[in-house]
């Protein structure tokens, strides 16, 4: 399978591991291989598969609008559309809002930035450092993040400011308050050159390929200050972050919401538990600006819609916020204690090997480091991913340096008590073992 894959598909679309995996099928929180082994799935499809794989009621609702019709495009009234779009918009926060569906988080993305610069007739898009917003030739053109940026080519002009990363940069030594005013100085001055021909800010409010950064609560807010003294739109990407997996909300950006809510907002991968979704929420003033026709062929896919319904129903009904909020704690609390134990504790030594154990609910980052010169290590980073496959776990990596040195974990948010404390004891046997490889080896580059 590795060769035929390698014989028809681009180079450039990368496979974990060294001897790459087939996942066969999955239920729960686990998935099986091709060779029948079970795994824990701690990365669920990229933060897509939100809920649990297999979710009966899922599988229900996917089974039961096939019987009936797959595909009719917005050209024609749409039920489960306009119910989901009717839900969504309720949960958004953002009043007399309006949704569009699409089929991806990088289209979501697009949509939101054409919609912002034809409402502010600019081009000009504040981004964030170390930012990823999709794919696209667009979006690509907005993330900060060079290693998943493949081309300086772009139809927009983009600025790109300081503050998504709280724990690296030439602030990172200031407290939470002074970190904050700098890099609101940061964006004065910027807006200062730039004028008011800004369109928008898009900013990720945990910064998901760049290794589950983020910066103080509080700090878009501040930006939003200075953003509307100029007009200038805000959009929150909530690809990877909403619908609670951060545990203490249900959007990302009601972490700063003493702006109150985004112009816009845009969403994907967990709602459709699996299935190919993706939205934007706006003001109608903003959704309705566009002066041209418009449709989307397989946006709001009425098998689409009526699995995100009920996929959105369960997570409702069985507070799963609330879950990732419980569980991301006690997963955030075992893994900080394996980097760094207590010497009454057994006497077990600090892991050299981990920089920094962050993230919110059940979206943790580990930063890996060279244990001899703190510098980040990709290497350490594929050694943990092979042995933590090894010990039944599937986790994910990324960040903001030329090849990613950040562990990316973030189970279905169902996860149980008994789930999080196994995974977390592989992963430390896994991050024990990458320390003593890269130690034994003396290179961690």
């Amino acid at each position: 399978m590795h060769a035929r894959h390698q014989a028809v598909l681009p180079d450039w679309t990368a496979l974990y591991y060294e001897q790459p995996l087939e996942i066969t099928h999955g239920e729960g929180r686990h998935v099986w291989d091709a060779e029948g082994r079970r795994y824990l799935d701690f990365f669920g499809g990229i933060l897509t598969t939100m809920t649990a794989h297999a979710l009966p009621e899922v599988t229900r609702a996917v089974s039961e609008q096939a019987a009936r019709i797959v595909h009719s495009s917005t050209l024609y009234l749409n039920r489960p559309m306009v119910e989901l779009a009717e839900q969504v918009a309720a949960l958004s926060g953002i009043p007399d809002a309006r949704v569009f569906f699409t089929t991806s988080g990088t289209e979501a993305n697009d949509a939101a930035l054409l919609l912002a610069t034809a409402y502010r007739h600019s081009n000009q898009i504040l981004a964030m450092r170390n930012s990823y917003h999709g794919r696209s030739f667009t979006t690509v053109g907005i993330t900060g993040n060079r290693s998943w940026s493949p081309t300086s080519l772009s139809p927009l002009q983009t600025l790109y400011v300081h503050g998504g990363v709280r724990t690296r940069g030439p602030y990172a030594h200031l407290d939470d308050a002074a970190f904050t005013e700098a890099c609101v100085a940061d964006l004065r001055d910027m807006l200062g050159q730039a004028g008011s021909g800004v369109a928008a800010l898009i900013a990720e409010p945990v910064q998901g390929v760049g290794g589950f950064t983020s910066p103080p609560d509080g700090l878009y807010a501040a930006f939003r200050e200075e953003l509307k003294q100029h007009g200038i739109l805000w959009i929150s990407d909530e690809v990877q972050t909403g619908w609670g997996r951060t545990g203490d909300h249900f959007w990302g950006w009601q972490a700063h919401d003493a702006a109150g809510p985004p112009d816009m907002l845009t969403f994907a991968k967990g709602i459709g538990n699996g299935m190919s979704i993706g939205g934007v929420v706006a003001r109608a003033e903003i959704m309705n600006c566009l002066d041209a026709h418009s449709i989307s062929t397989f946006g709001g896919s009425p098998i689409t819609m009526a699995a995100a319904r009920a996929n959105l129903a369960h997570l409702l009904a069985h507070d799963l916020q609330a879950n990732a909020r419980r569980v991301g704690g006690l997963l955030l609390e075992r893994l900080r204690s394996a980097a760094s134990p207590s010497v009454t504790a057994g006497g077990t030594p600090r892991l050299g090997v981990v920089r920094e154990v962050r993230g919110r609910g059940l979206m943790v980052g580990v930063e890996l480091v060279d244990p001899r010169t703190g510098e980040p290590s990709p290497r350490a980073a594929s050694l943990v991913l092979e042995a933590a496959r090894e010990g039944g776990v599937l986790i994910g990596k990324g960040g903001g340096h030329s090849a990613p040195s950040v562990l990316r974990i973030a189970p279905p948010l169902s996860l149980t008590v008994s789930e999080a404390e196994a995974g977390a004891a592989v992963l430390e046997t896994a991050l024990r073992t990458a320390e003593a490889e890269l130690v034994r080896g003396g290179t961690a580059v």
